[in-house]
C-alpha cells in the first residue's frame, strides 16, 4: 500500500488556511458531494468577502441561506463565527492535547467528532488520530485485510492500537486503499 500510494503527507505540511476557515468549510461540506460543496463554499466566499469570523458575523443567516446553506449550516457557521470570541480559533494549533481541542469544539452546533478528527488530521497535522467512525477508514481496512464482513468502529479501535503514535497515517492509507 505504501509503495503504491507513496508516503503519507499528514504532519508534513503547514496549515494552508485559517483554522476558522477549515472548520467552516468542513461544516459546509458535510453530506455534500465535493463539487456541490465547492460551489457553495465559493458562494459563501463571494458573499462574505472571505470566510473569517468577522466577515461571517457581518452577514445574516438569511444571506448565508441565499448562498445555498441549509438552515442548520447557516446557524452553525454563524455560531462558529460568534464562538471566536471565546475559543480563539487562530490559536488552536498551539494546544498540544487533542482531548482539549475535542472539549472546545464538540459543544459547538454543527461540529461532531468526525469534523474534529478531520480538523486534527488535515489542518493541525496530528499524527495519532484514529477515526474509526469514518466509513472510508473502515472499508479501507476491510479491503486491505480482505475481510468478508463489515468491521465495527469498536472492533477497529482495538486494531489500531499497535499503530500508535501514527494512527493518522494508518487512516490515510485506509482511505488510499479505496482509490
Amino acid at each position: 500500500m505504501i509503495e503504491r500510494s507513496g508516503l503519507c503527507p499528514v504532519g508534513n505540511a503547514g496549515r494552508r488556511e485559517s483554522n476558522f476557515r477549515s472548520l467552516a468549510t468542513s461544516i459546509i461540506s458535510q453530506q455534500l458531494s465535493t463539487k456541490a460543496a465547492a460551489t457553495i463554499i465559493g458562494r459563501v466566499e463571494t458573499l462574505t468577502g472571505g470566510i473569517t469570523p468577522r466577515r461571517v458575523n457581518a452577514v445574516s443567516t438569511a444571506k448565508l441561506r441565499s448562498a445555498g446553506l441549509s438552515n442548520s449550516k447557516a446557524r452553525a457557521i454563524s455560531e462558529l463565527a460568534e464562538a471566536e470570541k471565546e475559543i480563539k480559533f487562530s490559536r488552536l494549533h498551539l494546544i498540544k492535547d487533542d482531548e482539549e481541542i475535542y472539549e472546545r469544539l464538540l459543544p459547538l452546533f454543527g461540529i461532531g467528532r468526525w469534523t474534529v478528527e478531520m480538523f486534527l488530521i488535515f489542518q493541525l497535522g496530528r499524527l495519532d488520530i484514529w477515526p474509526t467512525g469514518d466509513l472510508g477508514v473502515r472499508r479501507g481496512w476491510e479491503k486491505v485485510h480482505r475481510l468478508r464482513s463489515e468491521i465495527s468502529p469498536k472492533e477497529l479501535e482495538g486494531k489500531g492500537e499497535r499503530f500508535r503514535p501514527y494512527r493518522s497515517h494508518l487512516a490515510w492509507y485506509c482511505w488510499r486503499a479505496l482509490e
